[in-house]
């Protein structure tokens, strides 16, 4: 994981704005949220694998994905981008379990916070700054 600077960490705004703003620009709703916290990521590659993160707190209200009109506003927290590597093919370890597999769909990645290459900081502070952009 590799912290970035910038303009947006404690930028407060209503959830739903800044959602709508920002997947004008790629980015989605991370799969980590509760009704209190979560994060904006964007994917840096094909492969899905590196990502650029804005983490947010929710300050008022809460959110509910399913639901187009929440009255949310958060607080983005320090952006950053972040690297998993996973085994590639079948899971040796994988066990055929029925409640387990709604849960246990995807491998634990090889390295979760792996090292991130100068190219994909690049894209990060790229993809960033647009973003900075249409939110300041």
């Amino acid at each position: 994981m590799m912290p970035l600077s910038s303009t947006l960490e404690s930028y407060q705004n209503r959830y739903t704005e800044v959602r709508s703003q920002l997947e004008e620009q790629q980015f989605s709703l991370g799969g980590n949220w509760d009704y209190t916290s979560g994060s904006f990521d964007r994917a840096l590659d094909d492969a899905n694998k590196v990502w650029l993160r804005l983490p947010f707190q929710v300050i008022s209200g809460s959110i509910d994905d399913s639901s187009q009109d929440t009255d949310a506003v958060i607080r983005l927290g320090t952006p950053y981008v972040l690297k998993h590597l996973y085994n590639e093919g079948n899971d040796p370890e994988a066990k055929a379990h029925l409640v387990g597999a709604l849960f246990d769909q995807f491998q634990t990645p090889v390295d979760p916070d792996a090292n991130i290459e100068p190219k994909w900081l690049d894209q990060a502070k790229e993809a960033l700054s647009e973003a900075e952009r249409i939110l300041d």
